[in-house]
């Protein structure tokens, strides 16, 4: 899983950036088109328990999402990894 900021949603708060325990969200530099600052995820692979949830069943720290007024911050679930063969030449 991997956490997603909708940026039509956020209004630039920045609550996140105050509530996160593994410190991934930084005050955003760039204006999207309504003028807002939307924050951004830095190394968000520390959010341990968000990236870890299906492999070792932790629960959701959801710090983010619970204090997040406009509910723009959700976790989307990625794509598995599959192996494929790869064939060398020589």
């Amino acid at each position: 899983m991997r956490l997603v900021i909708d940026e039509v949603r956020c209004k630039g708060c920045n609550l996140c950036t105050l509530v996160c325990p593994y410190r991934i969200f930084k005050p955003g530099t760039i204006a999207n088109r309504k003028g807002i600052l939307v924050p951004v995820t830095d190394r968000p692979e520390r959010c341990t328990n968000c990236r870890l949830q299906k492999i070792y069943g932790r629960t959701l720290c959801g710090m983010c999402q619970m204090i997040c007024p406009d509910q723009a911050i959700n976790w989307v679930n990625e794509e598995v990894y599959e192996p494929h063969r790869v064939v060398v030449e020589d």
